[in-house]
């Protein structure tokens, strides 16, 4: 089986290309290459994995890439809210204009051609007002540029799928938190900020109020849910290939408690409240909370509350530390 991870060098793409190499197999199958793709060329220790670097909407690139006939192609590539959002020519370029490059790429690809496609979407598809919770048939209206993007790409992937040319299944991840490392130009970014920054002793700052709610999940579980998207029965979505992953349901204000029981006030302290009315404006268009029934009932497993996260969070931390300690010995 070869599979293709475009976006393999972000974060979740590395702990999913990771998750392959140690598992050896998906659905079954042996691995036999994974080649990663993204703006800059990932570093990888297995055999199994090729890197390239490259542009994702440069279609001559992208052709090249589905030559190879990947079997599976994880499609993770992509700007974030907050960079989409100001650089309005750059998130239609990489966001909407990738997307089309490699569905068109895998359509030309030959009649006998039909990879499995899992494509990460977002809950920024929907726009307020909001019911609440938000079903799957709730209707897109996104508000911000983002938000549209990937609802193009959900409705580019449900019509390829229903022509034959793919078998697709769209995942639309809540935010991930913690994300290690610096911070980056998503929106949604302090959501790690107020966690990551105060638990390795420096301040964060908080743009948005305490009863902010949000629908987020862990890294891991992202992990999870593209492994589980890349091998579960797509008949069983019908028409409708893009779903909404399961999460958790929770305030900034309840994010900041877990953070003080589980690392003390000293810690917790280390939050600084600063609004930022552009990302309260941002947040306030997002939905806050999700019925994620259909993807349970196809499978998909949630985080089983946040304090599991931040203690995972913590536990990752240790371990890369570790590491860097023995690569430096």
């Amino acid at each position: 089986m070869r599979i293709l991870v475009l976006g393999g060098a972000g974060m979740i793409g590395r702990r999913l290309i990771d998750a392959l190499v140690a598992s050896g197999e998906l659905a079954g199958h042996g691995i036999d290459a994974i080649h990663s793709f993204d703006v800059v060329e990932g570093a990888f220790d297995s055999p199994l994995v090729s890197s390239q670097a490259g542009d994702i909407a440069d279609a001559k690139t992208i052709t090249g890439l589905v030559e190879g006939r990947p079997d599976v192609i994880f499609h993770l590539a992509s700007i974030v809210s907050g960079e989409a959002e100001i650089d309005f020519e750059k998130g239609y370029r990489i966001n909407l204009d990738g997307m089309q490059n490699l569905l068109e790429a895998i359509r030309k690809a030959g009649d006998d051609y039909r990879p499995r496609l899992v494509f990460t979407s977002s809950i920024a598809v929907f726009g307020a007002p909001f019911e609440e919770p938000i079903r799957d048939s709730f209707f897109h209206a996104p508000l911000t540029s983002y938000g549209t993007q990937k609802a193009i790409c959900e409705l580019l992937l449900a019509d390829y799928s229903r022509k034959g040319f793919v078998d697709g299944v769209g995942i639309r991840l809540p935010t991930i938190v913690v994300r290690p490392g610096k911070p980056n130009k998503a929106a949604s970014g302090f959501f790690s900020g107020i966690i990551r920054e105060p638990l390795a002793g420096i301040e964060a700052v908080l743009p948005v109020d305490d009863d902010v709610r949000h629908w987020v999940a862990s890294p891991a579980a992202a992990v999870g849910f593209l492994l589980h998207a890349a091998t579960l029965d797509a008949a069983a979505l019908g028409n409708r290939r893009s779903l909404t992953m399961p999460g958790l349901s929770i305030t900034v204000g309840e994010m900041i408690e877990t953070l003080r029981e589980i690392a003390g006030e000293e810690t917790a302290a280390l939050i600084r409240r600063t609004p930022d009315a552009a990302i309260q404006k941002i947040v306030a268009g997002w939905p806050r909370d999700f019925s994620a029934e259909r993807a349970e009932a196809a499978g998909f497993v949630a985080d089983p509350d946040f304090a599991a996260i931040v203690r995972a969070h913590i536990a990752d931390e240790r371990a890369r530390a570790a590491q860097m300690n023995g690569d430096a010995a």
